[in-house]
């Protein structure tokens, strides 16, 4: 999916073109795709002259471009690894800053004919599904978790994404937390060997894919499931309880991890402590490099980083992602001035 959106900063803050505008390129997670779709359509309506062109294709995607220079940031839902950030500064010798920019949640999203009620699922369950161990609707582990709902014995089909993923690096990090038989076996990465499955590209390829198999289940952004009506489960976090996906789960999941954030904002908040934590939450980032030689650019990209952090985040609840904690803006605004 490829979308082009524009913004324009005054002429006192920007050295614009003779043609008036400025092109920047970006590229990278689905995950937060219709959150930064909002953003940069108000940015647009404030400064109209300079375009962004940011495509959705994927954490792995967006990770590689912004590596080879072919985009000038990329987007991510999976902080790089040491291994990435340094093949990132051999290649275009600078470093990568991360900046959270929103905050979601991966959900189960299902299609069980004639089930219309909430499922649960413990995270046994979850893993034991997609490690192909539970194949059945029916299997114990799921109707003991369900007490009254029909559940029957139709195959369950497994959909997960085909692509280096932020979404699934959210997902399988939980997993590999909750299952040590995951944790070695398949492990934590954009991209991994499923055990079991069916793949399609994208969160809207995903949600497409379970909205068309019956009896399948797989793993979304929240606001594709809210956005195509589709049912999603709550999960058992450490606590014990069963939580659906909420902007205050979220909230909450990010809530224990705020005082030992790192510096550079690489951070896993998934299967947090806390009642009211939801188990799959997670940041989402942008990545930018700290040396920017266009300062036409420069200016662009620091502007639209203190505009997300500011204006931006009153947007985020209508589109069911949840707002950065304040003690995080403030360390983030901070950390712009990095951008040299």
């Amino acid at each position: 999916m490829k979308r082009v959106i524009g913004f324009v900063l005054p002429l006192a803050l920007l050295a614009v073109g003779a043609s008036g505008e400025t092109l920047i390129n970006a590229a990278g997670a689905t995950f937060p795709y219709p959150m930064y779709s909002k953003w940069f359509d108000e940015f647009h309506k404030k400064y109209p002259d300079v375009q962004i062109n940011y495509q959705s294709i994927g954490s792995g995607g967006g990770i590689k471009q912004v590596t080879e220079g072919t985009v000038d940031f990329g987007a991510a839902d999976v902080p790089m690894t040491p291994e990435l950030m340094k093949t990132f500064t051999e290649k275009r010798k600078c470093n990568i800053l991360h900046f959270p920019t929103v905050m979601g949640a991966d959900v189960l999203s299902y299609n069980v004919p004639g089930v219309t009620q909430e499922l649960n699922f413990t995270p046994e369950a979850i893993a034991g599904i997609f490690l192909g161990k539970i194949t059945k609707w029916n299997d114990p582990a799921l109707t003991q978790a369900n007490p009254g709902v029909k559940l029957t014995g139709n195959p369950i089909v497994v959909i997960h994404r085909a692509e280096a993923s932020g979404t699934t690096y959210i997902f399988v990090d939980f997993l590999s937390k909750i299952s040590k038989e995951w944790e070695t076996k398949v492990g934590r990465a954009a991209s991994v060997q499923w055990p079991v499955g069916l793949g399609s590209k994208g969160n809207e390829g995903v949600a497409g894919q379970i909205k068309q198999t019956p009896y399948s289940i797989g793993y979304i952004e929240l606001i594709y499931a809210v956005q195509n009506n589709m049912s999603y489960g709550k999960v058992k976090n450490p606590a014990g309880v069963f939580v659906k996906a909420s902007l205050a789960g979220v909230s909450a999941a990010a809530a224990g991890a705020i005082k030992e954030i790192p510096d550079d904002f690489r951070v896993s908040i998934t299967n947090a402590p806390g009642k009211d934590s939801y188990p799959i939450s997670s940041f989402t980032w942008l990545l930018v490099p700290d040396k920017i030689a266009d300062p036409t650019k420069k200016k662009a990209i620091t502007e639209l980083l203190k505009w997300v952090l500011s204006d931006g985040q009153n947007m985020t609840e209508v589109l069911s992602y949840a707002r950065l904690p304040k003690a995080v803006v403030a360390k983030e605004q901070k950390a712009i001035s990095k951008i040299q």
